[in-house]
């Protein structure tokens, strides 16, 4: 029963915040820090505070990557040569990201994204809302 109700409201999710896949792609593009993640199970996570942020990367051929980047004081990031590769698909009204590592492939749908949010569900119907991530510079 509980499941049912979950898949329902994942749905109603879904369907409200769906909007133009393609007006979404523009949006994909930057740093993102994650604010919240709601499980299938219906626990949620907050995240106050990130020390690595997402850099998303996506060129002209729908095909780019996903990186964890650290954040400095001085506004320049650190990182490791690891990415994950992604591609962009639009499948029955939905922008989905499909991503590969040299261990494992997996897909993501694009729930809602703007300039400065944005809202994904995996195959596991777990929730990820990212906030776009402001650099905190000290002189």
């Amino acid at each position: 029963m509980k499941k049912n109700i979950f898949v329902l409201l994942v749905s109603i999710i879904v369907f409200s915040c769906s909007n133009n896949p393609e007006d979404s792609m523009k949006h994909l593009d930057g740093y993102w820090e994650i604010e919240s993640v709601s499980l299938s199970n219906g626990t949620k996570k907050d995240y106050n505070v990130n020390q690595t942020v997402d850099y998303i990367s996506i060129g002209d051929d729908l095909k780019g990557f996903r990186k964890k980047m650290n954040p400095r004081f001085d506004g320049k990031y650190e990182t490791s040569k690891d990415a994950e590769i992604l591609e962009l698909k639009i499948e029955n009204d939905s922008l989905n990201l499909y991503y590969s590592t040299e261990f494992s492939k997996w897909k993501e749908t694009v729930l809602m994204a703007n300039k400065s949010q944005l809202k994904i569900i995996n195959q596991k119907n777990d929730v990820y809302l990212y906030k776009r991530f402001v650099p905190i510079t000290v002189n």
